[in-house]
């Protein structure tokens, strides 16, 4: 059935689109089996699992919404950057899928904008194989993860739901956490509001900013290997991009350090990777320095 622009699919096999609709076309599921969280709705989550798919070539879209039905309740498909730039900004997403290459805006230019005016949005990235640089500037501007085309669409779906596995971690950790401050010296952080001070002094952080410096902080004297921060903060997918953890340091030392080229409370520990220094070892180092 089909009003205007929107198509809605009651079946749980979406009928293909009419190819003169263009912007946007929606594929609705009457539920969702996806074995990962079947009691959310019971528990007073979201009510419903939307997925915003921004994608110029339409059998490629077809060809992912197709898939998608079993880990959703409902896919919006634009399929061109205005339309995925106005949808991205204008509404709250459980993910955005955004092919890198788009008439209008980019998928970075898109990517920039969301994590620019949200605390977080997760967004998995389609980019070209032959190019590295698409996918590092796809993660270094705060993708969740990335997939090469032509990919497995159930490689697809399979990172779909480790992203989706991984966000009701974080809801989880963030309910049980979400009253508590993580204090250090001038240094204070608030998880239920993502917010972080130096003493009187708000630093200003990107969602993945905050992300690591949560991290670091609730384990205070542990080191991470660049690999085990992938992991946690950025998710599955990103082996062999070790040197995004660094640039995001180096980033984040330059916001929340009084001296970044001599760090105090992110400290590289050589050969290993990293930590967070408790305020007592931070005096320490100070001291000694």
């Amino acid at each position: 059935m089909q009003t205007g622009s929107r198509a809605c699919v009651d079946a749980r096999e979406p009928i293909p689109c009419d190819k003169s609709v263009k912007f946007p076309v929606y594929y609705q599921w009457n539920n969702v089996s996806d074995g990962i969280d079947d009691n959310r709705r019971g528990q007073g989550q979201m009510s419903k699992r939307r997925i915003l798919l921004v994608e110029d070539e339409e059998d490629i879209a077809d060809l992912v919404v197709l898939h998608l039905g079993d880990l959703c309740d409902e896919v919006i498909v634009a399929h061109d950057g205005h339309e995925g730039m106005r949808l991205a900004t204008g509404q709250d997403w459980a993910l955005i899928i955004l092919d890198l290459r788009l008439p209008g805006p980019d998928g970075l230019e898109i990517c920039r904008t969301v994590r620019r005016d949200r605390s977080y949005q997760p967004i998995l990235m389609l980019t070209s194989k032959s190019s590295e640089l698409d996918r590092v500037l796809g993660l270094e501007t705060g993708a969740d993860d990335y997939l090469t085309k032509p990919f497995s669409v159930l490689e697809l779906a399979a990172r779909v739901r480790a992203i989706f596995r991984r966000i009701e971690s974080m809801r989880s950790n963030a309910a049980a956490h979400a009253n508590t401050e993580i204090v250090s010296g001038a240094l204070r952080i608030d998880p239920s509001r993502r917010e972080v001070l130096m003493g009187v002094r708000q630093i200003e952080l990107t969602a993945r900013e905050f992300d690591l410096l949560n991290c670091f902080a609730r384990n205070p004297g542990r080191v991470f290997r660049r690999a085990d921060l992938l992991d946690r903060v950025w998710g599955y997918g990103h082996e062999g991009y070790e040197h995004t953890v660094n640039s995001h340091i180096n980033r984040l030392r330059a916001k929340i350090e009084a001296n970044p080229s001599k760090p105090k409370l992110i400290v590289t520990v050589w050969g290993v990777g990293y930590k967070f220094s408790a305020q007592s070892e931070a005096n320490d180092l100070a001291a000694a320095s």
